[in-house]
């Protein structure tokens, strides 16, 4: 019996090991292909909140800086966008990017998927899911995809005792309203986009391939 349990413990652990891969074996064509430089493209936005797709368009030029790369100003390429119709970047998701190659020079362009953007005012919850995929314009292929479900947890603390659970409440309520799509946003790509290869700017650039990568599609709540 003690032999099975072994045999049995054994496998797990081997199983466990053997299905935890690295971000190598994850995202083999990130370093393959090794972009440097990258085009933010306008947020697909499937949610109810029109305005959720310019103020999540903001929040994502620093997380690709501070990751390595060197990264078009969404504010100095939005006028580009507009006029090649990229605007509504659905368009481009599948098809031919070799546009922003040749205008901008981009080895890549990051599309994101707004899924989700639900905010509870009294349980203190704000919820976003966004889909990140980028993709070659040399290729065409993708380089990278992860989705992120987070909750941005907006709750106060009143105190102890009725009172102080009626002022946490209504504390609370108020500092979810507050709690805007940019900081919202910006949460959410600190999580999700811990999982990108460093880029060429990066102190990791090229060291990171050996670390286990994450989940595909990560949910948590963060503060």
């Amino acid at each position: 019996m003690k032999q099975i349990l072994m045999l049995v413990l054994t496998a797990i652990v081997v199983v466990s090991c053997s299905s935890t891969k690295t971000m190598g074996e994850q995202y083999p064509a990130m370093y393959e292909e090794k972009p440097v430089t990258i085009a933010i493209m306008p947020p697909i936005n499937q949610t109810t909140h029109a305005e959720a797709k310019d103020y999540f368009y903001t929040t994502m030029y620093l997380p690709l800086c501070e990751k390595g790369y060197y990264v078009f100003s969404p504010y100095l390429t939005m006028e580009m966008f507009q006029q090649e119709s990229a605007y509504d970047a659905e368009n481009f998701l599948e098809g031919d990017l070799s546009i922003f190659r040749k205008v901008l020079g981009a080895d890549a362009a990051m599309f994101t998927i707004i899924k989700n953007w639900k905010r509870n005012n009294v349980g203190g919850k704000l919820t976003v899911d966004v889909e990140y995929i980028l993709r070659s314009t040399k290729t065409g292929q993708t380089l990278y995809t992860r989705e992120g479900n987070i909750k941005v947890d907006t709750s106060v603390n009143g105190g102890s005792g009725g009172f102080g659970a009626i002022v946490g409440l209504i504390a609370t309520a108020v500092n979810t309203a507050a709690t805007d799509k940019v900081i919202a946003g910006r949460k959410c790509n600190a999580y999700v986009l811990t999982d990108l290869p460093a880029g060429k700017y990066s102190e990791f650039y090229e060291k990171d391939s050996k670390n286990p990568a994450g989940k595909k599609f990560v949910k948590a709540t963060v503060k």
